[in-house]
């Protein structure tokens, strides 16, 4: 049976996820990447080092984000949602997105003290050594949702 999930269930599966899929598009160019993130009220957070798709959104900031949780062929749950892109630069703020991404991944890690990009290493110098993270959040204006069980 295919239907579509409510708003319950839309929000209940951006929360579990932590790899969604981000849409960017400028000029004429469409760009899909996998990225970590975490959801709260109708905010997704993600950082990323600084690149193709940071400079996609800085130039037009409408995205889209997708998110699944594929069981088997038949059975499935997927969002799509669209919102705006915003960076982060107000010094609290990124922090406060930093912890959250960190306290969302960590416990997922196999080691995750090995992982500097997330703002965890054994030693505090080797953060920010590997990328200065660009801190970004997509302020949803649109979410909809299907499933096939």
């Amino acid at each position: 049976m295919l239907g579509e999930l409510n708003e319950q269930q839309i929000e209940g599966l951006l929360k579990q996820q932590v790899i969604g899929r981000l849409g960017c598009h400028n000029k004429g160019t469409v760009y899909v990447v996998p990225l970590h993130y975490f959801y709260k009220d109708s905010v997704i957070y993600c950082h990323s080092a600084a690149g193709k798709k940071i400079e996609m959104m800085r130039r037009n900031p409408q995205v889209c984000f997708q998110v699944d949780d594929i069981r088997s062929v038949f059975r499935w749950k997927s969002v799509i949602a669209w919102g705006l892109f915003e960076e982060i630069t107000d010094p609290d703020e990124k922090q406060q997105a930093m912890q959250g991404i960190t306290h969302r991944l960590m416990p997922l890690a196999n080691n995750p003290s090995n992982h500097a990009s997330h703002g965890i290493a054994e030693n505090e110098n080797d953060i920010g050594t590997t990328i200065d993270p660009v801190v970004f959040k997509v302020v949803l204006s649109r979410k909809t949702g299907r499933f096939e069980e």
